[in-house]
């Protein structure tokens, strides 16, 4: 029999819930992403606070998966037609500058003696919690806007970069046999995408009868893929996180052309609903909060959380000019620098190798944590004043710039962009 800390487990699943009624009930424009609100809750559930809460083999296996799931929505909501050109050129080039950025900065604080690792350091700043994203984008229709789609390149960029410097770099000694093992995965995985493409398209009909149906055929098949993938990855030792992404990239090929909103509704529910929170809620259960305590720790927070706007913002405000208005640039700045779920996963793997300081860890995990309570809300704040710049601006004048005719409808002037 398994030993299961049933309490703990419990505990788990009643923060999910008290986490999704606190946004609900919140006016949306002042809620704060339910992750934000899952991670802090652990936090005071957790071991350092009340004590309600701890993490086993069990709950850290269920938080996993939910970590594989976080992985598939970022690379299903990649849909490289919408991408292609100029915002996945420009986010390349952007991410390639946050690397710059990061190990240069990375650099300096280890020669002055404030971290340890330049290369784990760095890698940590650049990333986008694009995953962490997408929830919050697509409750605010940004998804399908033009500023979405630049939006989705940068931080699939910025999410898919990072898992390959994971996968090559920092979890292995050995950097060419390790890309030996991820060209295998690769063209395994686009074996699998070519075989999905064409079974979707012959047995479509026998999955949208199961849309509403019992068996739920789409979904399970789903499932088996993305838990198929991040059980190959990690058998192969490369990072699960790879396995989720690839997994959603497949799913979102096979169904090119079909996409359906009952489809995509249910697998939300399955993730968001269950396993995501699990990692989020165990993230916070786990978080070292002890290790904030000193002066100097509580430094590196504030440094880091402002670090992460300059390596992932500044590309932002620079490569975007002739595409994004300096509001537009400014919105992707911040949100480009919301970063949550890889700093976890690379500060978690850096302390197992001894190649960071617990406060570091601690700085990096709550700065981290800030970013994604702050940043989002500064992003979509730019973007409703930058929509509502956009919006027909209507004066009471006439048609000849007088008062208007006597019983006649206002002018409706358009608005100069900003």
């Amino acid at each position: 029999m398994i030993d299961v800390d049933t309490a703990s487990f419990f505990t788990i699943v009643v923060v999910a819930a008290v986490a999704a009624l606190t946004v609900a009930v919140v006016p949306k424009r002042y809620a704060p992403p339910v992750v934000v609100v899952e991670l802090m809750l652990g936090i005071v559930v957790g071991p350092h606070v009340l004590h309600l809460a701890h993490s086993d083999s069990f709950i850290e296996f269920f938080s996993n998966l939910g970590l594989g799931m976080l992985f598939f929505f970022a690379g299903y909501e990649i849909d490289f037609d919408r991408i292609k050109g100029v915002p996945v050129k420009l986010g390349a080039w952007g991410w390639l500058i946050s690397v710059a950025l990061a190990y240069g900065i990375g650099g300096a604080l280890a020669a002055a003696g404030i971290v340890v690792s330049f290369l784990y350091t760095g890698s940590a700043m650049a990333t986008t919690a694009i995953g962490t994203l997408i929830p919050i984008l697509r409750d605010n229709g940004e998804l399908k806007t033009r500023f979405g789609t630049y939006l989705l390149a940068a931080g699939g960029i910025g999410e898919f970069g990072p898992i390959l410097l994971v996968t090559l770099v920092l979890s292995t000694d050995s950097a060419l046999h390790e890309s030996l093992i991820l060209l295998a995965f690769i063209a395994l995985a686009l074996v699998l995408a070519v075989g999905s493409m064409r079974w979707a398209w012959r047995g479509w009909p026998m999955l949208e009868k199961t849309f509403e149906a019992s068996s739920q055929l789409a979904v399970r098949l789903t499932v088996v893929l993305v838990f198929g993938l991040v059980f190959l990855a990690s058998k192969l030792g490369l990072d699960l996180l790879l396995g989720g992404f690839v997994a959603g990239m497949i799913v979102r090929l096979a169904l090119q052309g079909h996409e359906l909103q009952v489809f995509e509704s249910k697998l939300t529910a399955v993730g968001f609903g269950f396993f995501v929170p699990f990692f989020f809620v165990v993230s916070g259960i786990t978080f070292d909060l002890a290790a904030l305590g000193s002066v100097g720790a509580i430094a590196k927070l504030v440094m880091f959380f402002a670090l992460f706007l300059i390596v992932r913002g500044a590309p932002a405000l620079l490569l975007y000019r002739g595409v994004l208005s300096a509001r537009d640039r400014a919105a992707l700045a911040f949100y480009s620098a919301t970063e949550l779920p890889l700093v976890v996963a690379i500060t978690t793997l850096a302390r197992e190798t001894d190649h960071m300081h617990a406060s570091t860890q601690a700085g990096l995990v709550g700065a981290a944590m800030l970013s994604t309570l702050v940043f989002p809300f500064v992003g979509l704040a730019l973007r409703r004043h930058e929509e509502a710049d956009k919006e027909p601006h209507v004066e009471e004048t006439g048609p000849d710039g007088g008062s208007p005719p006597l019983g006649g409808e206002p002018v409706v002037r358009p608005q100069p962009a900003a």
